[in-house]
């Protein structure tokens, strides 16, 4: 008797003929090519973030907003150190067969990393919008931005993931 075919018998079909390590390494090598979009955009708002105290504006800043350009200089600090982590997490766990672990942490730095990176972009929405406008209009404006990202990076994935 011939084996059934899983696509008759309503059974799911591997989505590829792979290996668990051929599976660890294609995962691994996705999560840094993610990586490699996201941190050009971290490394440049935390570039402009670190030359804001040099120029002259920032003497005009009331104290809300310097404590807000304090949170948001520090968010992007960490989003750069926590989206930076797998590297040296791969160097030093190297050759250790230790491969699903280092996904595994991979995976949950980008997470945290792109959690800390939207804090951050929020957060400098309502800082320039402060500093421009009124407290009314950066409110809107940073509501609904904070919205669209989290909408955005996680509710619609999120859906997508529950719907199957």
């Amino acid at each position: 008797m011939e084996p059934e075919d899983p696509a008759q018998s309503g059974e799911p079909r591997p989505e590829r003929d792979e290996t668990p390590a051929e599976r660890l390494d294609r995962n691994l090598s996705e999560m840094l090519q993610e990586l490699r979009v996201a941190l050009p955009g971290v490394q440049v708002l935390f570039a402009f973030l670190l030359t804001v105290p040099f120029s002259a504006g920032l003497v005009r800043m009331s104290d809300f907003e310097r404590v807000l350009y304090l949170i948001v200089l520090l968010s992007t600090a960490l989003a750069t150190f926590v989206l930076l982590a797998p590297t040296p997490y791969h160097r030093l766990l190297f050759r250790q067969g230790r491969k699903e672990e280092v996904v595994r942490f991979t995976n949950r730095s980008i997470l945290v990393g792109l959690g800390f990176l939207a804090f951050a972009m929020v957060g400098a929405v309502l800082l320039v919008t402060h500093l421009l406008f009124s407290v009314t209009a950066a409110v809107v404006v940073t509501a609904a931005v904070g919205s669209f990202i989290v909408g955005l990076w996680y509710a619609f994935p999120l859906a997508r993931a529950r719907s199957g």
